[in-house]
């Protein structure tokens, strides 16, 4: 345990091809990482000499009143560590945060498995960079600004920020998760690799489950070593053994962040937090049944076998491709907030409803669409790895259009505002700029933001900057939700996933 505090990010995550297709194994969804992220600094809470604790806090500092302070306990029977939220103690005593709660129990339950359980207690500072949220009454920088500040006060509470949809949830997950395992566990057990140069994996680098443990033996007593670090080369399997360490996080994550939300989502985001840019086929949802709450009857064991995927009945199958995301040299990534976001659950299940009805049209709608996501992503995979100085890009323009298109086709046919009408004439608008390729609305849709692919030349992002900040409408004559003006984020692509950080950057904020 370092006195001085781990910190560990997470980057954010847009899924730019294969929303709704990403909930279906028989489909993939191409998740970018962004390189806006969630960042966890842990550190021991001091006390007095011989005054022992049974307690964690909390901080949010760039939000009003965001502290919680939890309590904990080992469960009876093998239930793992229970966390309560100590109300009366917190700044934030009237509301929940069910991400942080479920992340302590799961990633401290399972941390007792590998060590004696004497948790310590810690100090938790939760940042998340600039672009998390959105900013109405701040101009924003021009992308990136070398003297931009990294974190800012949001001068809000908690709950009354606007996210802006970059993944925040999973990124906290992921990041909580990790900072976990490297703070308690010695650093024979666990290691995670630095900030470096290295943003861009390695091309070759493909992902997929472990399929045996790595166990050391130290003084006879067998330990699960931890590498979280990637080395970006394959094994014959296509599973590097350094990366069992980073597929054991992301089933951790994956299983607390599916009990913090109350569902099995698809996971694409917290895949993402994990490995950074990917193609992303999802698991299963049997894999996480039967998990049962934190403290109940051999939780523990439960956990560490989803975990370290040992339930010879229920394998983790999920497939997680890095060799098949690239972005050619010259272009780069762009976010646009519209700061309206929407109700994701209800599109999802009003989208469901309609695949329920239209069996044979939908399945058809989305074999064609995913035919053309492939191409996408084999068309920048083959560009990222042309050589050719003087790239053309009207192929993937053409197949961005194609992509519009269908999901238009869905939008119609299901009622469920994919690509509705006023971000329809954002994208072509933009679409029609000089240097910019193409764009989408990411994900799930809806009114909250779009995702360009443009030439990464000042020119261009100057031009979207002076268009967009001059955007605004009512995007459906009257019917869908008022949009202010779209705003460029400072954010683009970045290929690597969690990563462990230096503390000095954090010196104003701890």
């Amino acid at each position: 345990m370092n006195p001085s505090g781990t910190a560990v990010s997470a980057p954010g995550k847009v899924l730019l091809a294969g929303g709704y297709l990403v909930l279906d194994r028989e489909y993939t969804g191409l998740v970018f990482g962004l390189n806006a992220r969630i960042h966890v600094h842990v550190k021991p809470l001091p006390t007095s000499s011989g005054v022992a604790l049974s307690e964690i806090i909390v901080r949010s500092p760039q939000f009003i009143d965001a502290e919680w302070r939890y309590g904990y306990r080992l469960a009876d029977n093998n239930g793992g560590i229970e966390v309560t939220q100590l109300k009366d103690l917190s700044a934030s005593s009237l509301s929940r945060n069910p991400f942080v709660e479920t992340a302590l129990g799961y990633a401290l339950s399972y941390i007792t498995t590998i060590i004696t359980p004497n948790i310590e207690p810690s100090v938790i500072t939760i940042l998340a960079d600039r672009d998390y949220y959105s900013q109405p009454d701040q101009p924003l920088p021009q992308a990136s600004s070398p003297n931009q500040s990294q974190f800012i006060d949001f001068q809000v509470p908690l709950h009354e920020a606007h996210k802006t949809g970059l993944g925040s949830s999973a990124a906290l997950v992921t990041a909580l998760c990790a900072s976990l395992l490297t703070h308690y566990l010695p650093n024979d057990v666990v290691t995670l690799s630095m900030a470096s140069a290295r943003a861009f994996a390695n091309p070759n680098e493909s992902v997929v489950r472990p399929k045996r443990s790595f166990e050391s033996d130290k003084k006879n007593e067998k330990k699960t070593r931890l590498s979280l670090e990637s080395r970006g080369s394959d094994s014959p399997n296509g599973q590097s053994p350094i990366d069992s360490g980073k597929a054991r996080l992301h089933n951790l994550a994956q299983a607390a962040h599916c009990a913090a939300q109350g569902k099995v989502g698809s996971g694409f985001d917290v895949a993402a937090a994990v490995y950074g840019s990917c193609i992303y086929k999802r698991f299963s949802p049997s894999v996480l049944e039967d998990l049962g709450p934190v403290g109940s009857p051999g939780f523990a064991r439960r956990l560490k076998n989803v975990v370290e995927d040992t339930n010879p009945a229920k394998k983790w199958d999920v497939q997680i491709f890095k060799s098949a995301v690239s972005v050619p040299r010259g272009l780069r990534l762009v976010m646009c907030d519209v700061d309206c976001g929407s109700q994701t659950v209800g599109m999802v299940k009003q989208m469901l409803a309609w695949r329920r009805r239209k069996p044979v049209y939908v399945n058809n709608l989305w074999t064609h669409l995913q035919r053309r996501n492939e191409e996408f992503g084999s068309t920048l995979t083959k560009l990222a790895r042309s050589h050719y100085p003087n790239q053309n890009y009207e192929t993937l323009a053409y197949i961005i259009s194609a992509i519009r298109s269908l999901v238009r086709e869905m939008t119609a046919m299901s009622g469920v505002p994919v690509e509705p009408p006023g971000q329809t004439l954002l994208l072509s608008y933009c679409s029609s700029l000089t240097g910019v390729i193409g764009g989408v609305v990411p994900g799930a849709g809806g009114y909250d933001a779009i995702a360009l692919l443009v030439e990464d030349r000042d020119d261009v992002m100057r031009r979207l900057h002076e268009v967009l900040s001059r955007w605004g409408y009512n995007p459906d004559g009257g019917e869908g939700p008022a949009m202010g003006r779209a705003r460029v984020l400072g954010v683009r692509e970045e290929m690597e996933g969690v990563r462990a950080e230096s503390n000095h950057q954090y010196s104003a904020w701890l």
